[in-house]
């Protein structure tokens, strides 16, 4: 969603490979998933700046798992960014964003670790038992983001996942696309919980501004 409008800031700061990653419950296509764990790096965006960004992504990433169906892999992009997302088959969902030059088979690959990391630690029971958003992978992921933006340490785990280049993986120029039909861009924003009145706003000036806006 906000991506758009975080191009023009990302243009001038300095690029980052991996920038969130987040573990979601999806519910079905008509609920809002719930959050279990997000992690940000943003160190290099101004102080003002990463409120709008950190809700804007929350916003995209919710929005995007909540339609991607179970056993399913969908990357969106736009410009140079990609939100890559996989839904398991028991409903828990894995998030990478990432800029263009972090490979889709490693994204894809950190998704499998942290979503593995997650049930061994808790237990899957426990992970699937909660009913309304929770930090309860947030350490976890803090490391992962870490960890991650090594490309070495991503091809170790991705030898495990020799069969991924055979997975099909849904490729959405836009967000539109992921939409469903009927559905407006301005209107979830508007009723979005994850955006204060400021991002809300934020969003809005960079599309009535920004002719590259073509996310909105």
């Amino acid at each position: 969603l906000f991506f758009c409008s975080f191009a023009l800031i990302i243009d001038i700061l300095v690029k980052m490979k991996l920038t969130a990653v987040g573990i979601f419950k999806y519910v079905d296509e008509n609920t809002t998933p719930i959050t279990l764990g997000m992690a940000m790096d943003l160190n290099n965006f101004g102080y003002f700046q990463r409120g709008p960004i950190r809700e804007g992504l929350m916003f995209l990433s919710r929005t995007i798992v909540q339609r991607t169906v179970p056993s399913q892999r969908q990357t969106v992009k736009n410009d140079e960014y990609f939100c890559h997302v996989y839904v398991m088959s028991n409903n828990l969902a894995g998030i990478v964003v990432a800029d263009k030059d972090y490979p889709n088979t490693a994204a894809f690959a950190v998704i499998d670790k942290i979503l593995t990391d997650v049930q061994q630690k808790f237990g899957t029971s426990v992970v699937l038992s909660q009913q309304s958003d929770s930090t309860i992978a947030n350490q976890m992921l803090e490391d992962a983001i870490s960890l991650y933006q090594d490309h070495l340490q991503v091809d170790k785990i991705s030898k495990i996942q020799k069969d991924l280049d055979d997975t099909k993986v849904l490729l959405h120029e836009t967000i539109h696309s992921v939409l469903k039909r009927g559905e407006k861009l301005d209107a979830l924003v508007d009723k979005s919980n994850d955006l204060s009145l400021a991002s809300q706003m934020f969003y809005k000036q960079a599309k009535k501004t920004n002719s590259c806006c073509t996310f909105m």
